[in-house]
């Protein structure tokens, strides 16, 4: 007699059952309530042929997110546009109104200083649907704030999101809206305290700057950092002023940084910086180009340990805003994303990517979520260099001995996110509906006395 050496020795499914089968497993502990938030149209834009940024990679996040039938564990929503209003939050009216009315052919119209100005040019190009793009994006980064905000999701996220550099006047680095400053923002309506964490492979010198003096946002970027390398800040002396003083943390590294060295120091250092700031959200940047062998990128590391990173964070329980960023491979963006969706709902994915991924032939040639992405650049983090920027940083946190204390003042939410003309809308069709009551109430007394 011969035993069956698995299962699948013994039984076998039919087509029918295998194509319901869940690509992914449960890891036996409580999963939180997330929620997915993911406008299609955002990857319809193209910067330019020669562009290193591809929209399209959201494209390929989403069909993997499908494929991997991830979406059967999170709440989905298709999320509006941001209003003008809404950008204005953070960003300048004259800036916003440029974005609003350039376009491609009207570029050659305008003066080189208005161009200079706002740093129209080879990074942030004008291209068609430039001013709707960065709607979609920042919309969906605000429909995540609301969800969490109103206590619908525990964590939320959005990988249109994350364009780290746009500056309050200025687009800069790809980035024409900051999203997560706005997102920031309305989350500080009810949060006393925000911490954002930046494992882009540049430094998130937008969101520091916009926060730089207050103690209300704790700015936290791991990026490679020389002086010159874009955007030149980023440096461990860069550290808030004002109230906000220390309370930009930046761990500046070198090329060529592996998973070892890279999760390690990362956990020395954002373990003590919740302890101490005692955040009561966490939004975390999730940018891709710190992966290995990334168009624009000079790490090592792989998605494994990039996923150590998002998983560490989320092991406090606190609430999350999660973004995307940067990353200029579009297969290994797409395939980081996924792969941190599946982190975030506390389950794990099999290796082989599904077959009926209508993208697959962009993962080959080993069609695997996981390919080696490091060894190409050489590590010039010694153990020693990295200590030393460890301690720094430690004895920057020896001057926050407590968590800030914030008097909260009593701003309603938008919690629902509605437009005007929506709430128009539906007081309109309330009004009716009551009407509509009243007469059947009506209709029904006359009967009765009948």
């Amino acid at each position: 007699m011969i035993v069956p050496l698995t299962e699948s020795d013994t039984f076998t499914t039919d087509t029918k059952t295998e194509s319901h089968k869940p690509l992914y497993e449960p890891n036996g502990v409580k999963q939180p309530n997330v929620s997915y938030h993911f406008n299609p149209d955002v990857s319809k834009y193209h910067y330019g042929p020669r562009h290193p940024m591809k929209p399209f990679r959201l494209m390929l996040t989403d069909h993997l997110v499908i494929s991997y039938k991830l979406y059967e564990l999170m709440d989905l929503y298709t999320p509006r546009r941001a209003t003008k209003e809404e950008l204005l939050e953070f960003h300048s009216q004259d800036y916003i109104d440029f974005l609003q009315s350039v376009t491609p052919d009207q570029v050659s119209k305008y003066v080189d200083n208005v161009l200079q100005r706002f740093n129209i040019g080879d990074d942030c190009p004008v291209f068609d649907g430039i001013y709707d793009y960065s709607l979609i994006y920042a919309g969906a980064s605000l429909d995540a704030t609301r969800k969490l905000m109103s206590g619908m999701s525990d964590i939320a996220i959005n990988w249109s999101g994350g364009l780290h550099h746009a500056k309050k006047a200025e687009p800069s680095g790809f980035c024409y809206v900051n999203d997560i400053v706005l997102g920031i923002l309305n989350l500080l309506r009810v949060h006393p305290r925000v911490m954002y964490i930046d494992i882009d492979l540049h430094h998130g010198d937008g969101v520091q700057e916009a926060f730089y003096t207050t103690d209300r946002v704790m700015t936290v970027s791991f990026h490679k950092y020389n002086g010159e390398f874009f955007p030149g800040t980023g440096s461990v002396d860069e550290k808030g002023i004002g109230k906000g003083k220390n309370y930009a943390i930046n761990v500046p590294l070198r090329d060529g940084i592996d998973d070892e060295s890279y999760v390690r120091l990362f956990k020395l250092i954002v373990e003590p910086l919740i302890t101490m700031y005692q955040p009561t959200c966490i939004v975390q940047q999730c940018g891709a180009d710190s992966l290995g062998f990334d168009r624009l990128g000079c790490f090592n590391l792989n998605i494994r340990a990039h996923g150590e990173c998002v998983k560490y964070v989320k092991s406090f329980g606190i609430p999350m805003l999660v973004l995307g960023g940067g990353g200029y491979t579009p297969r290994n963006v797409s395939r980081l994303w996924c792969y941190e969706t599946s982190v975030l709902n506390d389950v794990t994915l099999n290796a082989k990517l599904p077959n009926d991924l209508p993208s697959h032939e962009w993962f080959g040639p080993d069609f695997s979520l996981h390919p080696q992405l490091d060894g190409r650049i050489d590590n010039k983090n010694s153990k020693k260099y990295l200590d030393s920027v460890r301690q720094t940083i430690m004895e920057q946190i020896r001057y926050l001995s407590h968590a800030p204390s914030v008097q909260m003042r009593e701003i309603p939410p938008d919690l629902t996110g509605l437009t005007d003309e929506e709430e128009e809308l539906i007081r309109e069709l309330n009004e009716e509906n009551y009407r509509e009551q009243a007469e059947s109430k009506d209709v029904a007394k006359e009967v009765h006395v009948d």
